[in-house]
C-alpha cells in the first residue's frame, strides 16, 4: 500500500486529488495539510510513502516544505503537483529534493503514475516541464550562491562542518532541534548539495567553517 500526504492549501482540490487516488487499490490517503508547516509535520509523525505537495502556499512555501522534509532524512519521496510554469520554482523544488514535477493540467492516470513512480523511487517531469527545467539550468548554471545564507543558516552550516549532529547544534546555538532541522533543509536547497557530508565539504572550501 502507497501512503500518501497531500499538500495544497484549497480543500476542494485536496479533495479532488483524494477521491480519484482513493479509487485505487494500493493508494491510501493518510492526511491533509493545507499549508508547508503542517506538511513538515505530518511528513515528520506520519511518515508517508509519498507527498504530493502544491508549491504556493501562505506561510512556508512547497519549495521550502519540500527542502525541510528532505532535511529530515525521511524516505518519503515528494511529488510537486501545481499550476505554476515559474522556471524558478522548477528548479528550486528539485534542488530541494522533489523528485517529480507535474502540472495540475494533468490527467487523473498522469497523476496516479507520478505517485507510484515515485514510490518505487523513479522522477516524473511532465514534459513542457522538463524541457522548461533544462534550458534554466543552461541559461543559469545550477552554482549556489552562499552569500544567501542567513547568518542563523551559515552558523549551522559551521556546527555541520564541524561533525556536530542537529541535536549538538541545537544545544549549541540555544535553539529547538526543529528549527535546526528546518535550517538544514534550507542549506541543502541554497547549497544545491544532498547530504550533511557535502554540506561540509562545501563549507570547509569555501572557508565557512
Amino acid at each position: 500500500m502507497i501512503r500518501v500526504l497531500l499538500v495544497d492549501d484549497h480543500e476542494v482540490v485536496r479533495m479532488g486529488i483524494k477521491s480519484y487516488l482513493q479509487t485505487e487499490s494500493d493508494i491510501e490517503v493518510i492526511a491533509e495539510a493545507q499549508n508547508g508547516t503542517e506538511a513538515v509535520d505530518l511528513a515528520v509523525s506520519l511518515k508517508p510513502d509519498v507527498v504530493v505537495m502544491d508549491l504556493l502556499m501562505p506561510g512556508m512555501s512547497g519549495v521550502e516544505a519540500t527542502a525541510a522534509i528532505v532535511g529530515q532524512g525521511l524516505s518519503c519521496k515528494v511529488i510537486v503537483l501545481t499550476s505554476s510554469l515559474d522556471d524558478a520554482k522548477m528548479v528550486q523544488s528539485l534542488r530541494a529534493g522533489a523528485i517529480g514535477y507535474i502540472l495540475k493540467t494533468s490527467s487523473a492516470n498522469r497523476v496516479l503514475e507520478a505517485v507510484r513512480l515515485a514510490a518505487s523511487g523513479q522522477s516524473v517531469l511532465d514534459p513542457e516541464v522538463q524541457q522548461r527545467v533544462i534550458g534554466q539550468l543552461q541559461q543559469t548554471g545550477d552554482k549556489p550562491v552562499w552569500e544567501d545564507l542567513t547568518p542563523r543558516e551559515r552558523e549551522v552550516l559551521k556546527g555541520i562542518a564541524r561533525g556536530k549532529n542537529n541535536q549538538e547544534i541545537a544545544d549549541w546555538l540555544g535553539i529547538g532541534i526543529k528549527t535546526v532541522k528546518t535550517h538544514v533543509g534550507n542549506l541543502f536547497l541554497k547549497l544545491d548539495v544532498m547530504d550533511r557530508t557535502q554540506a561540509a565539504i562545501y563549507a570547509i572550501r569555501n572557508h565557512l567553517d
